[in-house]
């Protein structure tokens, strides 16, 4: 069983984290908002000066406050302060830059970068604590080495540790502080060192791992087990399309089973969590002549679902005698999941890309995500104007979804709602004239 501690710190030397994405930002502004000054850094110049500015898309909130009110209090405090270089003065630096995934492999260099950055400036006694979701064994086999190049040595002369990051967005103030916290280092110093400072903003158990390489594992198991039952829950709709039976009320009987507790199917799994996750593990496993054949297809589920949600847009136009070439399709919802301004690998940009590669229109409104290309409409009565199908792929709370079936008479006659997060039921837009169809 491992081991818990609750030892807090009442201060702590200015911290650097690095990597201002959908992770990095809140946890800086969680570190600052306890009152200990942050410098975060990114890459990314363009992402700097909007930070400087106040401004971020990030849809999250914490005790009545939005990100953006968070955001402006501790950049006029001086409590947060957004850089593109790593500075030198800092005694703890904690790394969120991700890994990419590129054609099913990890493509290591943002993360790489960011290490050779800490390595330039890391000193004597100074924390480099790695909250990146990365592959078993990143931290001993590739970031130790790496960090010492410079001739210091981890563990002895400067700490090295890892503890992984367990938030949902859209939750991350909250879950910073209420989500258990599970860490390791390479010595016990490590360890203590890294305990204290995610204790200055963790007010749930911090536990203790026998090695870095078990918390690795640990987080992407966490992913891949969602992943799985993601899969799962998708092909149960597919069966119950099949035979004719309404999916949501056949989950939530199996639900009411003390023991079951499905998730609802959607549109495909996106964002840069769950559908990485395998790909981490995968090398490792074939290092042990491994296959892992059930992730694998739970993974091969996944991906197939843009697909499937394709062809149901194709087989709606074909029985409304429409072609793909003459079709416009209303697409609602950008985001790879609901309430989210996240649509990094969203499954709606490869329904999209298919609909479009057969001849297809498309206009699109999220006015979470922060889009502004051509395919882009300016209101929800100007995406649903002249559409043959209304294509609902992410909740959002600026979409009035309830103005919805009044608006459908916008739509071509006998318009097409294909509803893959069950917003509306077949009754309700059934008795507006159209045509319901839901996963």
């Amino acid at each position: 069983m491992p081991g818990q501690t609750t030892e807090r710190k009442d201060h702590v030397p200015q911290i650097c984290i690095l990597g201002l994405g959908y992770v990095g930002l809140p946890l800086a502004l969680s570190f600052a908002m306890e009152g200990h000054p942050v410098i975060g850094v990114d890459t990314n110049r363009e992402l700097i000066q909007q930070l400087k500015a106040g401004i971020t898309y990030h849809k999250e909130s914490f005790e009545g406050k939005s990100i953006q009110e968070i955001l402006r209090e501790q950049l006029e405090a001086g409590s947060f302060v957004p850089k593109e270089e790593v500075p030198s003065d800092c005694t703890i630096y904690i790394i969120t830059v991700g890994i990419p995934v590129v054609k099913k492999e990890p493509f290591y260099e943002p993360l790489l970068q960011a290490l050779r950055m800490v390595r330039e400036v890391l000193k004597k006694g100074d924390l480099v604590l790695l909250r990146s979701t990365v592959p078993p064994g990143f931290s001993e086999q590739i970031a130790r080495p790496l960090l010492e190049e410079k001739g210091l040595r981890a563990g002895i002369d400067f700490n090295l540790a890892y503890s992984s990051e367990r938030i949902a967005e859209g939750k991350a103030f909250e879950e910073f502080r209420n989500m258990p916290v599970v860490v390791a280092g390479l010595s016990e110093e490590c360890c203590r060192r890294a305990e204290k400072v995610l204790g200055l903003i963790a007010r749930a158990p911090i536990y203790r791992a026998s090695s870095m390489t078990a918390v690795e594992t640990a987080k992407l198991f966490e992913n891949i087990s969602r992943d799985v039952n993601i899969a799962m829950v998708n092909e149960f709709a597919a069966f119950c399309r099949a035979v004719g039976l309404n999916t949501q009320e056949v989950i939530s009987l199996a639900n009411t089973h003390k023991r079951v507790n499905l998730l609802q199917p959607g549109p495909g799994v996106g964002g840069y969590c769950l559908p990485n996750a395998l790909y981490y593990l995968l090398p490792r496993a074939r290092e042990k002549e491994l296959s892992l054949p059930l992730l694998t297809t739970a993974r091969q589920v996944n991906d197939s679902i843009p697909a499937s949600v394709s062809q149901m847009v194709f087989s709606a136009l074909a029985a409304k005698g429409v072609s793909p070439a003459e079709a416009k399709i209303a697409v609602l919802g950008l985001a790879m999941k609901d309430y989210s301004s996240d649509d990094r690998q969203s499954p709606a940009w490869i329904i999209i890309r298919q609909l479009q590669e057969r001849g297809v229109a498309v206009s699109i409104f999220d006015p979470a995500v922060p889009y502004e290309g051509p395919l882009k409409a300016s209101s929800l009565e100007d995406c649903l104007r002249d559409s043959d199908c209304l294509l609902i792929l992410a909740r959002q709370k600026e979409i009035p979804f309830s103005s919805i079936p009044e608006l459908l008479s916008l739509m071509k006659p006998k318009p097409v709602v294909i509803d893959t997060r069950f917003v509306f039921t077949k009754e309700e837009i059934s008795q507006r004239g159209g045509v319901y169809y839901s996963l």
